[in-house]
């Protein structure tokens, strides 16, 4: 056997294959005597058929599996003895007259090669690391929330701003049948929010779904419709009002803060604003986290350049499906699927670049954790070890959930490096103001 590659360029490559028969014929010799020793051929006692007839009945089908097995093995050695890093999988070229009449053969194989570039975290972008604070607004605002949660429900005969309305909102064409309690102010209009106002149990209020919120999706929560049905929805919806109840906020005081936090754990107004910013401020740190891995990630593809084999990307695009797709079709794919490729290839020499790893060790103790957590959310605040441990061999023995706890913790892993070697811009900002940031208004 010989295998040889051709450099067509830096990014693509042909790689030939010869194959002699002392290389298949041993295997096409073995597999051939056990069809004979198995063989059901009329007129013939079982193992007693003439190779012959074997060799006429089956020559050719074996000849072409073993020599195929022969081909795979050898490619796939010379690949890992080589060290070359392929996209995608070896193409065979297809050759029309192949003859397989011959005793040696040949085959050919395209190659697409991983470019070669350097990645430079440290290099100039305009990415922004946002500080996300609770401001005192919000402070108010959760404090407000809090004391009408755990307010006293009064029923009223006639509906104020700001009171909670529970009706049904119907349409029967659409199959519309949604009960639900809402608030005047929850529309995107005033002019609605006003129909609202000074009615009664049993009046019908009647609107149309078109602007009704702010969002579409809104509609999906109100009037329990399908994600696709929601937008752009414009059809007229009676809302039959069943309560009318207004709350009586609770007052601040210890009995409050001692069902909110436990006894003596918090003592002031004050205190239980620090509590609600420290909680907050938490959950807007892993929010402002993922923006700045999805800001990083987006400036390393804008800005670490280098070619990939497109031409051969989208030949192997066609084949990789259960139905082979068209050159059309496979543009189309391609064109989805660059931007991710590009990513693979960065994130995978900054791993490699900065030895980034996660071990069974690290993956117990970050699940560990994990579970701690998710049962101090159920009240069991002080679980056995044994449990615990119980609880993480049973998750890390589902191959899923280890492959998905890996690249959670190495996404954490890339963030640490990312703020250690990325130069970003830091930023201060309310959480209202970084929804906007988020959707770009």
């Amino acid at each position: 056997m010989n295998i040889t590659r051709e450099q067509v360029d830096a990014l693509n490559a042909v790689v030939t294959v010869a194959i002699t028969k002392d290389d298949y014929k041993p295997q096409v010799d073995k597999a051939l005597k056990d069809y004979r020793k198995n063989a059901n051929i009329p007129g013939f006692r079982k193992g007693a058929v003439p190779m012959s007839l074997v060799e006429k009945q089956y020559g050719k089908a074996v000849l072409l599996e073993e020599v195929n097995k022969v081909l795979q093995s050898s490619l796939n050695d010379y690949l890992s003895s080589e060290k070359l890093d392929i996209l995608g999988n070896p193409l065979p070229k297809q050759t029309e007259d192949f003859n397989w009449d011959t005793e040696d053969y040949s085959f050919e194989f395209e190659l697409g090669l991983a470019p070669e570039f350097d990645v430079d975290l440290g290099a100039k972008n305009k990415v922004v690391k946002y500080d996300i604070v609770a401001d005192d607004a919000m402070l108010d605002e959760q404090v407000e929330r809090i004391q009408k949660q755990y307010g006293k429900l009064i029923s009223k005969e006639k509906s104020e701003a700001g009171d909670d309305i529970k009706g049904v909102f119907s349409n029967e064409e659409k199959g519309i049948n949604s009960e639900v309690v809402i608030t005047p102010e929850v529309f995107r209009l005033k002019t609605t929010a006003k129909k609202f106002v000074g009615k009664k149990v049993g009046d019908v209020v009647t609107v149309n779904t078109k602007g009704l919120f702010d969002d579409d999706h809104k509609l999906m929560e109100y009037l329990k419709v399908e994600h696709d049905a929601a937008h752009g929805l414009e059809v007229d919806v009676n809302f039959t009002i069943e309560e009318v109840n207004t709350t009586e906020n609770a007052e601040l005081n210890q009995e409050l803060f001692d069902k909110l936090f436990g006894e003596g754990n918090v003592t002031s107004v004050e205190q239980l604003k620090e509590k609600i910013k420290e909680d907050a401020e938490q959950q807007f740190a892993q929010q402002a986290d993922q923006k700045f891995l999805n800001d990083v990630t987006e400036s390393l593809i804008d800005n670490t350049k280098f070619d990939l084999p497109a031409e051969f990307l989208k030949k192997w695009i066609q084949t990789v499906g259960e139905n082979p797709l068209t050159p059309e079709q496979a543009e189309e794919e391609y064109a989805k699927s660059e931007k991710g490729l590009r990513y693979q290839l960065i994130e995978g020499k900054v791993i490699t670049k900065n030895n980034l790893q996660v071990n069974f060790e690290d993956l117990k103790a970050y699940t560990t954790i994990a579970i701690k957590k998710q049962m101090a959310q159920f009240g069991q605040m002080d679980p056995s070890d044994e449990d615990v441990e119980n609880i993480v061999a049973r998750v890390l023995s589902n191959q899923d959930e280890v492959k998905k706890l890996s690249e959670q913790m190495m996404s954490e892993k890339m963030l640490g490096l990312f703020k250690e070697s990325v130069k970003y811009k830091s930023k201060e900002i309310t959480y209202q103001d970084f929804v906007k940031e988020m959707s770009g208004k």
